[in-house]
């Protein structure tokens, strides 16, 4: 018999701490869940002659630990969400061969390309080595795992199903960026044709027209030229006379609003201004919907308990407005309401979400509800980008004909007035 202390949740969040004796660590894990709790960390208890003594490492070596931590937190690169994904997927893969992790860490870094996850794996391969967990591993590098990414491998390894968590990670951050890539490809389409259409007019207004006035004054001998061209010759000479006064302004509102982004009334300003806008505003929110469905239910089918999985939730969800909702959600949890009724409360959710979510609660089948209710808003994205999309494209077509075909007219009619009074031999003759 060994013993073992262990730190563990209870299903309102708060965290206890213990010690029992059994024969190994799967049975300790499987005591502590008897009893109602989620276990986060079992770890032979060192015995009672040995906790005063000092620490068999050197100090020396705890310094270089710390200092080789510190390096990879500050040196780690970025990894690019798809590269992560498939990594992800492979470690699975491996592991559901039956292939040791570390074995297996280090047959994906021979054939990694990507230099930033290669480097990444190489140093999850050597803190395993040296005794780590790999979720330990993994929270040395923040800027490669993410917290929803740590928290479920570590309800894998205390679970004891690293491999089927791993294949719902990928799965879960496959889908979230599918639905980020759709979402910004509806908006990357009008934003990129209204830029070359902005560019175009910004050459005929500033360089084109002001070219043919001076025609017109050569030609017209004095008489007066249409009231459409005299507008849209007027416009052009003050964007002439005006430019860099216009970019500069430009330059100046772009930046101010980059700042302004960056700071926590600024960045909710443009969340509720984005949530507001008629077309956009209901494709943001769903997209929203999606991601916060999908990511509560994936970890809460993983054994995390609910309030720390609405945590991690509130820092994912990529709107200030549901990061408050979702925070207020999770207070009135954790004094003892259930989760339907500040999901109604908070008024950013749709009602077909909170009926789903109270079925989903009274039924015991929660995670699967709320992975139902992201498949649901998933398709209505699909749907709300195809029909955006092909609803955009003949608007922006009429409005630049419009706005092209009344600069060809304005100067073509002085054109037309020069032509006839050259076949009839001037005015008076």
């Amino acid at each position: 018999m060994t013993s073992y202390s262990y730190v563990a949740l209870d299903r309102r969040g708060a965290e206890t701490r213990g010690a029992l004796t059994v024969e190994n660590q799967h049975e300790a894990i499987r005591a502590i869940r008897d009893m109602g709790f989620f276990p986060t960390k079992v770890v032979p208890a060192r015995p009672e002659r040995d906790r005063d003594l000092p620490s068999a490492e050197p100090t020396g070596a705890r310094l270089r630990s710390r200092r080789r931590s510190w390096s990879i937190a500050l040196t780690s690169e970025r990894v690019k969400p798809r590269a992560l994904v498939a990594f992800t997927r492979q470690v699975a893969t491996l592991l559901e061969a039956g292939m040791p992790l570390l074995r297996g860490l280090r047959l994906l870094r021979q054939q990694e390309s990507n230099s930033g996850l290669r480097r990444t794996i190489d140093n999850l391969a050597e803190d395993i080595e040296s005794g780590a967990s790999i979720s330990e591993a993994m929270a040395r590098h923040p800027r490669v795992f993410h917290r929803l990414y740590l928290q479920m491998v570590r309800a894998g390894e205390i679970s004891g199903a690293l491999d089927v968590v791993l294949r719902r990670l990928a799965e879960l951050m496959e889908k979230s960026q599918r639905i980020k890539d759709k979402v910004v490809a509806a908006m990357f389409y009008p934003a990129a044709v209204m830029l070359v259409a902005a560019a175009v007019l910004g050459v005929l207004v500033v360089f084109v027209v002001p070219r043919f006035q001076l025609i017109f004054d050569g030609l017209l001998n004095g008489r007066p030229m249409p009231v459409l061209t005299r507008f849209v010759i007027g416009v052009s000479m003050l964007a002439k006379d005006n430019l860099v006064v216009a970019l500069a302004g430009l330059a100046t509102l772009v930046t101010g609003c980059i700042l302004m982004g960056r700071t926590p009334p600024g960045r909710a300003f443009f969340d509720r201004l984005r949530l507001a806008l008629p077309v956009f505003g209901d494709l943001i929110r769903k997209a929203a919907v999606v991601r916060i469905a999908r990511t509560l239910g994936t970890l809460t089918m993983n054994g995390v308990p609910i309030l720390q999985a609405l945590q991690i939730v509130k820092d994912t969800s990529g709107n200030v407005l549901f990061s408050q909702a979702v925070q207020s959600i999770h207070d009135n949890v954790a004094d003892g309401e259930p989760i339907a009724t500040p999901f109604r409360a908070s008024g950013v959710f749709p009602a077909l979400m909170v009926g789903m979510v109270d079925i989903g609660e009274q039924t015991g089948a929660l995670p699967e509800m709320l992975n139902r209710i992201a498949d649901t808003y998933e398709e209505e994205v699909d749907h709300a980008v195809a029909a955006m999309t092909s609803l955009l494209e003949p608007i922006m077509i009429v409005f630049l004909a419009l706005v092209v075909g009344c600069i060809v007219i304005a100067l073509f009619l002085p054109l037309i007035d020069i032509v006839i009074n050259i076949d009839t031999g001037g005015p008076g003759e």
